[in-house]
């Protein structure tokens, strides 16, 4: 199977919705997506990931399935209280770089105070839970800190998401830690990422 993470375009963030630039961006992602043999489209519910992947969808003559889990995640203290830079995870990720001088990618994040009471680390663990229920559905069953191929997976399908829920899938696709993802790879308006999953039975990803 191929994994082809999309994120949406410039949105309308008021209403929920693309810009015109965030339209021609879906237009010329739908463009560059036309020749990956994509099988199936799937998108979070809110409209500006919507709108992108219908873009695609439309191009390719296929619907667009929602997958709920995978709207946008939302940050700050879980309690209403303060929090620096209002808990924005991706703030936050590079200040535990900058002022703590900690290696992220397998740190212990969920229990340090930016993350520990955050909105954020819910909606994370939200998103990936109903993530491991996607992949099996598509063939793919988690062990441990990895997804055994339990069944045949030739396809390519096409998941259109926010940088919150993406950074989540793949830091749980990954093992590397949800702040790493945040820092490392915060990927911006209609990019792109292609994963190849081996798609042999019995086989490890």
């Amino acid at each position: 199977m191929r994994l082809i993470f999309v994120r949406h375009g410039e949105p309308d963030y008021a209403h929920d919705c693309l810009t015109e630039t965030g339209r021609e961006q879906a237009r010329q992602a739908a463009l560059r997506l036309s020749g990956e043999n994509i099988t199936k489209v799937y998108s979070s519910p809110n409209g500006r990931a919507r709108e992108t992947a219908g873009f695609t969808a439309e191009l390719l003559g296929l619907s667009v399935s929602v997958l709920d889990f995978m709207h946008e995640i939302d940050w700050g203290d879980l309690s209403g209280n303060e929090m620096r830079n209002s808990g924005h995870p991706w703030s936050l990720s590079d200040l535990m770089i900058t002022d703590e001088n900690i290696l992220l990618a397998n740190c212990d994040w969920r229990n340090h105070p930016y993350f520990s009471h955050n909105k954020a680390l819910r909606d994370y663990d939200f998103v990936v839970e109903h993530f491991d229920s996607f992949l099996e559905e598509l063939g793919y069953r988690r062990e441990g800190n990895r997804y055994l191929c339990v069944r045949s997976a030739p396809e390519t399908v096409a998941l259109f998401s926010h940088g919150g829920s993406g950074a989540c899938a793949l830091s749980r696709l990954l093992n590397l830690s949800f702040p790493y993802m945040c820092s490392i790879l915060p990927y911006d308006f209609t990019s792109i990422i292609i994963l190849n999953f081996p798609d042999e039975p019995s086989s490890l990803v």
